[in-house]
């Protein structure tokens, strides 16, 4: 399995062999349980629906704990779908995937929700520098100035940088160093940082050509 579900817990940093220290995010790889398995004959296409994170009964929905109830588990809170080339005997529903799958990788794409900023001006959201502040300037100093065109085309055009809503997107980074896995915990820690808050959901996958 190339592809797990984690939350978030941090970051910090550890020291190398040669005494060279790195900053990581630590991340809780799994335990991930298959809420379901697709095949060609009843979806059309083969996947794996795998879920992380219990859920309380009481918070979940009717539908939710059926689903859960077919593989003796628990509701999850954070349920994506995984494309695989091949079912074996291994992808049955209820299985639980743990950081083990994730044994000998070297490279990591951490896809997750940045945190939202909310409505944001275009100095914050787009990095605007803003109007001086003397000689006149009144009011107007993280301002965008003007956004008008001439007679032709008269209008705005699209894609224009304005204030508006900022943060809380998908994003991926990609070729992340894995510099420590700990089974035993479930925990990996990659180099540098990823999206989101401290506790948010984000999906790890090995890079393809490590798996090769």
């Amino acid at each position: 399995m190339n592809v797990l579900l984690g939350k978030k817990l941090g970051m910090t940093q550890v020291y190398d062999d040669d005494g060279v220290v790195h900053p990581v995010t630590v991340i809780q790889l799994g335990p991930c349980t298959v809420m379901q398995v697709k095949t060609e004959e009843t979806d059309g296409y083969v996947a794996l629906q795998i879920g992380f994170d219990d859920k309380p009964r009481k918070r979940a929905t009717k539908p939710e704990r059926g689903r859960a109830e077919k593989v003796d588990t628990e509701p999850k809170r954070f349920i994506r779908e995984v494309r695989v080339d091949a079912l074996t005997e291994e992808h049955q529903p209820g299985q639980v995937l743990t950081a083990a799958e994730f044994e000998g990788a070297r490279l990591v794409d951490v896809q997750g929700i940045t945190k939202g900023r909310g409505f944001t001006g275009v100095v914050k959201r787009w990095g605007f520098h803003g109007a001086p502040a003397s000689h006149g300037a009144h009011k107007n100093h993280r301002r965008g100035g003007s956004i008008g065109m001439a007679a032709t085309p008269a209008r705005v055009l699209k894609g224009t940088k304005m204030p508006g809503h900022s943060g809380h997107a998908r994003r991926t980074v990609k070729n992340m160093n894995v510099v420590r896995l700990d089974p035993e915990k479930n925990l990996l820690m990659v180099g540098g940082g990823i999206p989101g808050p401290m506790g948010g959901f984000v999906s790890v996958r090995v890079v393809k050509r490590e798996t090769e």
